[in-house]
């Protein structure tokens, strides 16, 4: 069996820069090759250009809104410009707050913790966890997977006209699945929303690194993402959009920076004023070099041309279909179908192979980094395999043995920094393992699937 190696065209846009670009690892089989990141889905490399504006500030460090000294000063202008960074890059509207969090799951609790009372939620089951499970205080309705962008719309419609009592209401939603890469509808859900007095919250974690995001013209409410998935170090995330909810709302952690003043009562109780403005949910020493390197990236892509690195993206994912289509035995999952856009996250199941012992031979025998599992993102993944609700199977755990059907799928997924001979030797590897089999024989070890050492296969 063999692949096709067309090239990608090299006048669309040259790949950025990213640390680990040069990283050797070993092969089970003898020698070592350079690490194909293309995990991209659950964390991007970094930028180098961000690496290198944090480096560039680490001498300068200094303590945020707390301090006289110079590197005090210096920092808490860099944090603030940061904010305006990111609200730049997002479209905001003139009284839209950025917020900045730990992450996606975090900036959704947040959300969470700040919906008046009474407020209905409504969640497709599509949703990766972090925007599934933060609403433990609200009555939440749980929308089924829709198989077209119309149905989505259609569903959110009905679901919204029939709620009771008709009060406050979220609606919460990907802009582009963790899963499939299927873009959703994202202008459209926010129209039939607030046409039914709903607000709305975009879960951007896998949109926001691969395709411009503009609060205003989507017309959301909120935006959340984080900044490992957009070219930036672990620890960071941002919550930007309307400020009435949040400044309603008791402050996500109680603590310094979020009170303006304390002071004793005669009946030895305490009086806190809290801000009013992205402080009161940002208590404590803010993560100043997370935030950096956030505005860092969000600057990075806007300079390379959003709209040429999307281009590439859009090629390399072209490619991938292409050459995953040639091996029959793949089967590539997918909620709106073939012609539905995506980004670049792509998942599928291999005939006659467990998943996690696939996505370990591509590990261990070629050098590349997938991810295998449900991807936090259980519901989807059971729908798109047809399985029951009780069947067995977790996140990145394999419970099958090698070679056994597994009810978990593959991911591949990639960006800004992937060269195109990650791509190829992905399909090689692809083709290479269905058509000859694992050169080497695999087992089940804490959860992980993971090469016998010294036990080839017989091939």
């Amino acid at each position: 069996m063999s692949v096709s190696t067309a090239a990608i065209d090299p006048s669309v846009c040259a790949p950025l820069p990213v640390l680990g670009q040069d990283v050797t690892v070993p092969l089970v089989t003898g020698g070592e090759v350079t690490y194909a990141a293309l995990d991209y889905a659950a964390s991007a490399p970094a930028l180098q250009r961000v690496w290198d504006d944090v480096a560039a500030y680490a001498p300068y460090y200094g303590s945020v809104h707390r301090g006289a000294g110079y590197l005090s000063q210096l920092s808490t202008d860099l944090f603030e410009n940061s904010r305006r960074t990111v609200a730049e890059f997002l479209g905001c509207r003139a009284d839209d707050q950025v917020v900045f969090t730990r992450s996606t799951t975090d900036s959704l609790n947040l959300l969470a913790a700040a919906i008046p009372a009474g407020c209905q939620v409504f969640v497709f089951e599509t949703e990766h966890h972090a925007s599934l499970l933060p609403w433990r205080d609200a009555q939440v309705t749980y929308l089924n997977a829709p198989r077209t962008p119309a149905q989505a719309v259609e569903t959110l419609e009905r679901a919204l006209a029939d709620r009771d009592p008709y009060g406050p209401a979220l609606v919460c939603v990907t802009g582009a699945s963790n899963v499939t890469g299927e873009l959703w509808p994202v202008k459209e859900l926010a129209a039939a929303a607030h046409a039914h007095g709903a607000r709305i919250v975009l879960d951007a974690a896998q949109l926001a690194p691969h395709h411009p995001v503009d609060i205003a013209e989507l017309d959301v409410d909120w935006v959340a993402f984080s900044g490992h998935k957009l070219y930036a170090p672990f620890g960071s995330g941002v919550l930007a959009g309307r400020s009435d909810w949040l400044l309603a709302a008791e402050p996500y952690l109680a603590g310094g920076g979020a009170s303006r003043k304390v002071a004793r009562r005669a009946d030895g109780g305490v009086d806190v004023d809290w801000h009013t403005t992205a402080a009161r949910h940002e208590a404590g020493s803010p993560n100043v070099i997370g935030v950096y390197s956030i505005a860092s990236a969000c600057k990075a892509l806007t300079d390379a041309g959003f709209d040429n690195l999307v281009a590439r993206e859009q090629e390399l994912v072209s490619r991938v279909r292409e050459g995953l289509a040639e091996v029959p035995e793949v089967q590539v999952l997918s909620l709106f179908g073939d012609d539905a856009p995506r980004v670049g996250v792509i998942s599928f199941v291999v005939r006659g192979w467990n998943s996690s012992h696939f996505a370990a031979a591509l590990s261990a025998e070629y050098g590349i980094g997938v991810r295998d599992g449900l991807f936090c993102a259980h519901p989807l993944v059971r729908t798109l395999l047809g399985s029951d609700p009780q069947d067995p199977g977790e996140c990145g755990a394999p419970e099958a043995e090698p070679g056994e059907r597994s009810l978990n799928a593959i991911r591949v997924s990639f960006g800004a920094g992937t060269p195109d001979e990650h791509i190829e030797r992905f399909l090689r590897a692809v083709s290479e393992l269905v058509s000859e089999g694992a050169q080497w024989k695999y087992r089940t070890e804490d959860g992980r699937c993971v090469p016998d050492r010294g036990t080839a296969a017989q091939v």
